[in-house]
């Protein structure tokens, strides 16, 4: 069995074939999608899908940091994220996490301050909830562990989405609280540097993600990426770690039930 931690396939890109990506899904053992929140504007077309397919996904609730970008209304929005996690809405029995929330300068400088108090937020919401953060973090990973660290011994938990850094914040992270390592396609390119950073890592701080439809790893690099292909991430993490495929498939597996309680 298999988990991807990280899909939005409640998105545009699968309104063709939605149901064919989720039996693909279950036809090679893919039995759980854990799917991170964006914003207002996509909050309902996850709920949908949540309704429709109770069994095979698990909800959260957060804004993503650039959806802080150009927003006026984000601290409206950011209290419409605390109301749902108060108050799920019809046919949604819980959230499962505060995600997908954190930093991300690549496209922007211009919103520095107001990401990182939309993040310190939603922090606060998980600890007042006990659930988990999934934290996207681009062009801001000095940031994301200055920000960690005034939260390190809170008792936050939770994953570091496509983790891309070096060995350092790594550990630098993992000293932060009890947190897992999102890896997903990037780790299939060659040449990728975080092959190298995951032979490094403990299989038990592992999780494995697709953040479909994008990130679309090897073979089907260029192609819409889907949850099914999350076996791909797995069986490139088994290669480098030298170790069975089914060993990583339980092993990560077993740190999503944990970390989540499903």
């Amino acid at each position: 069995m298999l988990i991807d931690t990280h899909s939005h396939i409640y998105e545009p890109e699968f309104d063709s074939d939605r149901a064919e990506a989720l039996q693909r899904c279950l036809d090679v053992d893919v039995r759980l999608l854990m799917l991170p929140a964006i914003d207002s504007q996509s909050y309902e077309r996850m709920f949908d899908l949540v309704r429709e397919y109770p069994d095979m996904v698990r909800p959260m609730m957060g804004l993503h940091p650039t959806s802080v970008n150009e927003n006026p209304d984000w601290r409206s929005d950011l209290q419409r994220v605390r109301e749902y996690l108060q108050h799920p809405p019809q046919g949604i029995d819980r959230f499962y996490g505060v995600g997908e929330i954190g930093l991300d300068f690549y496209w922007s400088n211009d919103y520095r301050d107001e990401q990182i108090e939309a993040f310190k937020a939603q922090i606060e919401m998980a600890i007042e909830y006990n659930l988990p953060i999934v934290v996207h973090t681009r062009s801001a990973w000095r940031e994301m562990c200055e920000v960690m660290e005034a939260f390190a011994g809170r008792g936050v938990r939770g994953i570091f989405h496509a983790f891309s850094d070096d060995v350092e914040s790594y550990y630098r992270l993992k000293r932060c609280g009890d947190f897992l390592f999102g890896i997903g396609g990037v780790v299939t390119f060659k040449k990728s540097k975080l092959a190298e950073v995951v032979q490094q890592m403990d299989l038990g701080d592992i999780v494995l993600e697709t953040d479909c439809p994008y990130l679309t790893p090897v073979p089907h690099r260029g192609e819409r990426n889907e949850s099914s292909y999350v076996r791909f991430v797995c069986q490139k993490v088994a290669e480098l770690k030298g170790v069975d495929y089914n060993a990583v498939a339980e092993q990560t597996t077993a740190n999503v039930k944990r970390l989540f309680n499903v």
